[in-house]
């Protein structure tokens, strides 16, 4: 009799810890470090998190936090994740050039289309097979691309290859710098976040950006105009990762995991992508309604800058193969995954 009490007693006790357990309620933080109003925020990230607040029956609730507002810089993003200063956040990997070099085949001149939601499917694609040891620091929930990149400076907008000479030009990435060196611009390497301050004090001429990041910087009224090449393949993209602290996703009950890996994957990269194409509609309105300057470059110009983009392709090849790594196959994986998805 004993024995059957105890054994009750013990049953209730586990049913109870299980009880507990199911339902078990969490707060996770996450930051950022642009303005709420800016495409990925608005877009993504906040409908991202109510959704896993509507999925988890209210037991995840999700902040989100702009402008870095739990402290750190843009840059020291993804070691805040990993380190668990947050639960999760928006990170790009181009910050800290060099640390995450297979990222940077996604980046590279007319590697991805215009189109964000295309391009961030395909990253994510090509994450899976390149990048996950990478990120194994983190929990991987999303990858993705932003939308066309466009220079913008102030005066008038590029017409000719040679328009591109002597502009201090800011770039957010490697890749990136790595062109504008090449059009005979002066590349200066910054975060988004510094950038309208480096306009406004005359730090840059102009730099690269996209079309949904201009209201939010004030690129309306820091900037005259703005430039695209021709053709469906952007002049330069930038990868994101938007990601978790790994203990934070560890510690919750195999349910609540569920919710968020089913808001997770291609799905979540494809819908944060999309954010952005949405973004640049919205922001190309802003600037035209604004009576900013907007120029698309010939196809003959667009072919110069594509053979000068070539060469960065061809010199950071060589580069990777000399850090060990077999920079053609990158290239060629990352075309792979583009063209895939483009067929979907």
């Amino acid at each position: 009799m004993k024995t059957l009490m105890k054994s009750a007693a013990l049953a209730a006790i586990t049913g109870l810890a299980a009880s507990a357990a199911s339902a078990q309620e969490v707060t996770l933080r996450f930051e950022h470090f642009v303005s709420p109003a800016s495409a990925n925020p608005k877009h993504f990230m906040e409908p991202w998190a109510r959704k896993i607040e509507a999925e988890s029956d209210g037991r995840i609730k999700i902040e989100i936090y702009p402008f870095m507002q739990l402290g750190g810089a843009a840059p020291e993003m993804y070691d805040q994740i990993a380190d668990g200063i947050v639960d999760g956040g928006w990170v790009i990997p181009g910050y800290q050039p060099g640390r995450f070099p297979e990222v940077e085949a996604m980046e590279l001149p007319f590697m991805v289309t215009k189109s964000a939601e295309e391009a961030s499917r395909a990253a994510w694609v090509y994450t899976q097979e390149h990048l996950m040891d990478d990120f194994s620091d983190v929990h991987v929930i999303a990858v993705h691309m932003h939308g066309r990149g466009l220079v913008y400076k102030k005066g008038a907008p590029i017409h000719a290859l040679a328009d591109f000479a002597g502009l201090k030009l800011r770039g957010p990435s490697r890749p990136a710098t790595l062109l504008l060196e090449k059009l005979g611009a002066t590349p200066i390497g910054m975060p988004v976040p510094q950038f309208p301050e480096s306009l406004a004090l005359g730090v840059v001429d102009g730099g690269v950006i996209t079309y949904e990041q201009a209201p939010s910087l004030k690129l309306d009224e820091l900037t005259d105009s703005h430039t695209d090449v021709a053709g469906d393949k952007s002049l330069y993209n930038l990868f994101f990762i938007w990601a978790m602290n790994k203990d934070s996703y560890d510690r919750l009950p195999d349910d609540l995991k569920a919710v968020i890996d089913a808001n997770s994957g291609e799905m979540a990269s494809a819908w944060a992508g999309r954010a952005h194409d949405i973004g640049d509609a919205e922001g190309r309105e802003v600037l035209l309604a604004a009576g900013h300057q907007e120029a698309v470059l010939s196809e003959e110009v667009t072919d110069e800058i594509r053979a000068l983009g070539d060469e960065v392709i061809a010199e950071w090849i060589a580069d990777m193969d000399a850090k060990g790594f077999d920079g053609a196959a990158l290239v060629a994986d990352a075309r792979a995954a583009v063209e895939a998805t483009r067929a979907k």
